[in-house]
């Protein structure tokens, strides 16, 4: 069906990605032998059982048996449904997900407004370079610095006056003109006919962070409103996931340990000029949890630039609600707070970008939570220590468990004159579903069941350890004629990693994944390698898979003698009772 993933394409995409990679950027893991261990992150639980297996790219938590590939991860663990996870992983590979008899009429559609929005953004930079009214443009942007470079590598433009610039260039046909209102660059008038979104400006373009173009930016020039104008919603551009920067600062750092979010296009460029490459802003939006996943999975810390007025504390305080949720170990966050009549390009210009990278100007989350809960409370009375605690519980209820929490809890419990346990079982009365684990109905689970395991399933198992034991060509052959239970699907599997020789044991599931086979592979798969790494070579283990496969026949052909000797015992036995023949005699009951 047009519009379908090939099967294929899933195939190859989980032997680009790491599960390892993927995984460790929701829950931390930590090396544990051959695999990769973390506290489950789908139920409670003190002891490590949640398992991830590199060789395997496969996850099982041997408590609560939640299990499956990076691709069940992102779905069970962040919500997402199997296109969504598919398209995730896509996008960390660098690759385009294709559609089975090509691409879907949305998706056909989509890839055409990206192109669009390419063309336009080459229409504006080409207007910046050659329009006879540019002028006052190049001269704002050397009056704030600017450099030509910056300007460059921002691929910076100008809308000049006039309706009409940009559908005279791009936008002659109906076509073309209903292409260009998609992506937001036009206007329909009321009464017919169309004009220009962006005039008078500099435009600011917007890449998502495969650095595709989704969306413009533009900043009037004079005294015209509003002062910055962005794109609107459309199928392509998305306010409260993208951030203006993230593809550039990506560009120039390979391993980005830091991002600082601020308020506009103007900073980004400004402290880019100074040499501090790793700045993003917001598009028009206050921060969201989309916007601070998207930046975690680039780096650890974040730092937000507000302003030191009433509206840059509020909007800090907001920031501070939508990221408390989202701080699991080894996340960081901290707040940079400018003084009054400066935003980061004007301080950056003031005092240099060693001030503005100076650590000890930066407010740990945990310090600003507290020192703002604390306002206009006296903890010197009871009253007022009891009234610190309410204020705190349901916060620090939105926090992961963690370390942070716990200090926390316990820097509340000395305000407080409390017990650090009376605290934290108050935290647990007051705020008791608040934080909570993932609800295991719906998530993939598999109890390893104990005990027998026929030899069709060792083989299996041993295929899902090591696949390309499985290269023989002659092994599907030794199977044939063979009916026991289980080697129709062994041979089946056989037959698929011939056609994929680089497959893995995620590979296998997920091309077995919502059919009657999942759930015993699943079970298989969950079980550990009866060879630990190093103990046995591959020529030993695929050894030790060819007799499986000799056993499987072995037994068979036992089993067929067996029957047959039955059967002629039988039928000797029938000839005694009706006669030499085997016919009935006529006085017999038949």
């Amino acid at each position: 069906m047009a519009g379908r993933i090939p099967q294929n394409f899933i195939d190859d995409l989980l032997t680009r990605i790491d599960i390892i990679d993927v995984i460790d950027g929701y829950v931390p893991l930590r090396k544990a032998g051959r695999n990769h261990q973390a506290r489950c992150p789908f139920h409670e639980e003190k002891t490590p059982s949640f398992t991830v297996s590199q060789e395997k790219q496969f996850y099982h938590c041997f408590g609560c048996g939640a299990n499956g590939t990076a691709i069940g991860f992102l779905m069970d663990y962040a919500g997402m449904d199997f296109v969504e996870a598919v398209e995730d992983l896509a996008s960390r590979a660098g690759v385009v997900v294709p559609r089975a008899g090509g691409p879907s009429p949305q998706q056909e559609d989509t890839t055409e407004l990206y192109e669009l929005m390419e063309i336009v953004i080459r229409f504006y930079g080409k207007q910046l370079r050659e329009h006879p009214e540019a002028r006052q443009a190049v001269e704002y942007l050397k009056a704030r610095g600017l450099s030509g470079q910056i300007a460059a590598d921002f691929e910076l433009g100008f809308a000049p006056p006039g309706w009409d610039n940009l559908i005279n260039s791009i936008g002659k046909s109906e076509a073309a003109l209903q292409r260009l209102s998609r992506i937001g660059m036009i206007i329909n008038k009321e009464g017919g006919g169309h004009y220009d979104r962006f005039r008078e400006r500099i435009i600011f373009p917007i890449r998502d962070q495969r650095g595709r173009a989704i969306g413009l930016g533009g900043r009037v020039l004079g005294d015209g409103t509003p002062k910055y104008l962005n794109s609107p919603e459309t199928p392509i551009f998305h306010k409260g996931r993208e951030l203006y920067g993230l593809y550039q600062a990506k560009r120039k750092q390979k391993d980005i340990v830091s991002l600082f979010v601020v308020e506009g296009y103007m900073d980004v460029l400004a402290l880019a000029q100074y040499g501090i490459h790793n700045a993003v802003a917001t598009l028009g939006t206050a921060v969201t949890p989309d916007h601070l996943e998207r930046l975690f999975k680039v780096c650890p810390q974040i730092v937000f630039c507000f302003d030191g007025d009433t509206a840059g504390q509020n909007a800090a305080w907001r920031a501070l609600e939508i990221a408390l949720p989202l701080l699991r170990d080894g996340r960081r966050v901290y707040f940079m707070f400018m003084p009054d009549g400066d935003d980061p390009d004007s301080f950056v210009r003031r005092y240099g970008p060693e001030k503005f990278t100076d650590a000890t100007c930066y407010v740990p989350l945990s310090d600003h939570l507290l020192q703002t809960l604390r306002q206009n409370i006296d903890v010197h009375t009871r009253e007022g220590r009891a009234l610190l605690a309410e204020k705190s519980f349901p916060l620090l209820a939105r926090l992961p468990a963690g370390a942070l929490l716990e200090l926390l809890i316990k820097d509340l419990a000395v305000l407080c004159q409390l017990p650090f346990a009376s605290i934290k079982e108050l935290l647990r009365a007051k705020a008791p579903s608040t934080r909570h684990k993932k609800d295991l109905r719906h998530i993939s689970r598999t109890v390893i069941r104990q005990g027998h395991i026929s030899l069709v399933s060792k083989a299996i198992r041993l295929l899902l350890q090591h696949p390309r034991i499985g290269l023989d060509q002659t092994l599907t052959g030794r199977l044939d004629g063979i009916g026991d239970q289980g080697v129709d699907f062994l041979r089946e599997l056989l037959n698929y990693i011939a056609g994929h020789p680089e497959t893995t044991c995620a590979g296998i599931l997920e091309h077995w994944r919502d059919t009657k086979y999942e759930h015993r592979l699943k079970e298989l798969a969950a079980m550990e390698n009866p060879f630990a790494e190093g103990a046995m070579e591959e020529n030993a283990i695929t050894s030790e898979f060819m007799g499986y496969i000799s056993r499987i026949g072995e037994h068979f052909h036992k089993r067929q003698r067996e029957i047959q000797s039955q059967n002629i015992s039988t039928l000797d036995e029938f000839r005694r009772l009706y006669g030499g023949h085997g016919k009935a005699r006529k006085d017999s009951k038949t």
